[in-house]
């Protein structure tokens, strides 16, 4: 309902700013057919560019969540309204809505009581209809109609011309625009002030090319003065009779404006335009995820960008120019489908830049795609290197540590024998505790930190999924990149304070080529 209102506001502003700069400054201007399509644009602009918006991407930096805060903020239960004024105010709307559509249909009828039935003569693209009613002479399309007993052969020749140009530059057409206009927006004031301005400039249209054809222009003025005693005409038709007489008279014996005075037509244009700027332009926030990277590594930066089963079009061609800009890197997509929900269920993206080639294919029977982005390094050297990484948001969780104490146990054992000889074996069994960092769903990615403890030695071993070699991870104690060779057994158990694994995406963003292994952050007891 929001929307609704704020679409209202804009189309006022705009039908206010074009009627102002007729008002103010064309009105009084003989550039009739001129200020005819300034007011119809006003209109079609009033009603059209609320809708139109420009989005513009604005990437940020990532922030980072806090997690685990809770507030002790009170939580304040709002009371329901008693009233849905949404509601009441488009009951409202609607009810002047229909009220205006009824009157437009009996003006319809109205119309169609009169030219239905009678004798039409026909001449050229115009159809003249002579009736007996005491109604004032209108045209209609090609329809012009008129009572011929009412007025001299002289009056009459001059209100065919006028209504001849009605009718040769279908002014019934910017009638029904301006009425269509005057029942959408009802409730606004200023709609009923710009459909009179448009009728109006009409009848001075007609008077300035009917006043060409006619040799006694004081007599067509007369004839004006004398259609003002019919007070009966058809709303939905151009109608020789206005109110504004007086007006018409005056315009007629206005002279000509000078080409120059043009320049007003051009004063809308910066309005429009900071109207654009201000109001229709959509500035869209997106997390660039852009890590800040360990001081000692070569790499500059690493940017990803995401792709998600709700991109859309635009924002795929937002990805391709910046990839393009900003790392002069191809990127192309194709076989792009989306399902009812315009969510992506196929898409093929190709990356490359120089040799380096990089290729995705997604596709699904009814489902939607995983989430993944294009990988981009830039190193300080100047090189860039990039990729495509999947991102597996479904089953993404923080990685957790179970740390199990040493179990020991002692057995004893008493054998007798007939030689009365006591025999006693004992026992002693070290179990092994094992540490898993859980990073995803797929076991062969899950790295174990295993730590084997008794009394005589520690040993702490890395292993990959259901693999027990070691793995060619970087190692991080303290902050501290450790050697390639740098031995677990160093570190005793009992001293770990915490132990952190990073993999994938996370651990190449943190720790650039070194961490494409894998990280495992120690973190020794203080």
């Amino acid at each position: 309902m929001d929307a609704i209102f704020i679409y209202i506001a804009k189309s006022t502003f705009l039908m206010l700013l074009f009627y102002f700069a007729y008002y103010f400054l064309l009105r009084k201007e003989t550039f009739f057919n001129s200020n005819r399509w300034f007011l119809l644009s006003g209109l079609v602009v009033s009603a059209i560019l609320p809708l139109v918006t420009y989005t513009k991407v604005v990437w940020i930096e990532s922030t980072p969540i806090l997690e685990g805060f809770e507030s002790n903020l009170p939580v304040i239960e709002k009371e329901a309204p008693q009233f849905n004024w949404n509601q009441i105010l488009l009951g409202i709307y609607a009810l002047g809505f229909i009220i205006f559509i009824i009157k437009l249909a009996i003006d319809f009828y109205s119309l169609s009581t009169i030219i239905k039935g009678k004798k039409i003569q026909q001449q050229a693209d115009f159809k003249f209809i002579d009736i007996n009613e005491n109604i004032a002479p209108f045209s209609y399309f090609e329809y012009i109609v008129y009572n011929s007993s009412l007025y001299t052969a002289s009056e009459l020749e001059n209100i065919i011309e006028h209504e001849k140009v009605h009718s040769d530059q279908n002014h019934t057409v910017d009638v029904l625009i301006s009425r269509l206009f005057s029942i959408i927006f009802w409730f606004n004031p200023v709609v009923w002030f710009y459909k009179k301005a448009i009728t109006q400039n009409l009848e001075f249209i007609a008077d300035n090319e009917a006043a060409k054809k006619i040799l006694d222009k004081k007599a067509y003025q007369y004839t004006l003065l004398k259609i003002t005693t019919h007070e009966n005409c058809v709303a939905i038709t151009n109608h020789f009779y206005q109110s504004l007489i007086k007006k018409r008279i005056v315009m007629l014996n206005t002279n000509q404006s000078k080409k120059r005075n043009s320049w007003k037509y051009y004063v809308v244009i910066p309005a429009l335009a900071a109207f654009v700027l201000l109001f229709q332009v959509e500035v869209i926030a997106k997390e660039k995820s852009k890590i800040e990277i360990d001081k000692e590594s070569n790499i500059k930066s690493v940017n990803v960008y995401k792709i998600t089963k709700n991109s859309t079009d635009a924002e795929l061609a937002e990805i391709k120019s910046n990839l393009q800009k900003n790392h002069n890197i191809k990127f192309e997509v194709s076989d792009v489908k989306r399902n009812g929900s315009n969510e992506l269920t196929s898409i093929s993206v190709d990356v490359k830049k120089g040799k380096q080639t990089a290729k995705s294919v997604q596709t699904s029977d009814g489902d939607t795609i995983d989430e993944f982005g294009v990988l981009v390094i830039d190193y300080k050297n100047g090189d860039t290197k990039i990729g495509i990484q999947t991102i597996d948001n479904s089953q993404k969780k923080e990685p957790k540590i179970a740390i199990s104490k040493k179990l020991k146990t002692k057995t004893e054992t008493n054998a007798n024998t007939n030689s009365n000889t006591s025999t006693k074996t004992n026992s002693t069994t070290s179990t092994t505790t094992s540490t898993v960092v859980t990073t995803d769903n797929d076991d062969k990615s899950v790295t174990k930190v295993i730590i084997t403890s008794n009394d005589k030695d520690s040993k702490v071993a890395v292993s990959n999924g259901a693999k027990s070699k070691l793995v060619d991870q970087l190692i991080i104690v303290d902050g501290e990149e450790m050697p390639s060779n740098f031995d677990f057994n160093s570190i005793k158990p009992t001293h770990i304070e915490s132990v952190n694994i990073i993999k994938g995406i996370d651990a190449i963003t943190k720790y650039g080529d070194k961490g494409k292994n894998g990280v495992i952050e120690i973190e020794i007891k203080k």
